[in-house]
């Protein structure tokens, strides 16, 4: 099931960040670390109703965020649709455990009817260059990859942006 985030679901979703960050790092995959996401950003994104969180037997086994707010980092962009009627995908993460099952479908799925139903013209995110799983995930969704940005707080390496029409 997968439902809005609260408050009491903080520490165990910090944990579920932590978890993917250092399997992300023994795989060579420098995309998250001690800064980020931080308890503070995860924080906002609940406050925001924005954090939703998919639960199986009442664990928290995948996040992501939603939002129709465009980073500035973003503006770079030549985006495939023209308006600001776009969903963004921030923070997609389900357990190293589980990786390979089918969670990080899910939400996507989750993510993209969500964006149909609120009536978003596009789903927009960015993914990180060196993780090339991530890509295929993507790019095997139907997503365009348009162009690089940075967080030099994550990663001196580009992050890549996708974006899908719907």
């Amino acid at each position: 099931m997968i439902k809005r985030a609260e408050n009491s679901d903080l520490q165990e979703i910090k944990k579920l960040t932590e978890a993917c960050a250092e399997a992300m790092i023994a795989q060579g995959i420098y995309q998250w670390n001690e800064h980020y996401p931080s308890i503070e950003k995860l924080q906002a994104d609940v406050e925001k109703k924005e954090l939703f969180k998919l639960v199986s037997k009442d664990v928290i086994m995948g996040i992501i965020v939603l939002t129709p707010v465009k980073d500035e980092e973003y503006d770079p962009i030549n985006w495939l649709s023209k308006t600001e009627n776009n969903l963004y995908v921030h923070r997609l993460a389900t357990h190293p455990e589980q990786w390979g099952s089918g969670l990080g479908q899910e939400l996507m799925d989750f993510a993209e009817n969500f964006a149909r139903e609120e009536k978003y013209e596009s789903v927009r995110l960015d993914t990180f260059s060196l993780n090339k799983r991530n890509h295929k995930f993507y790019e095997a969704r139907g997503y365009k990859r348009l162009g690089n940005i940075y967080f030099p707080k994550q990663s001196e390496a580009p992050f890549y942006c996708y974006e899908l029409l719907l």
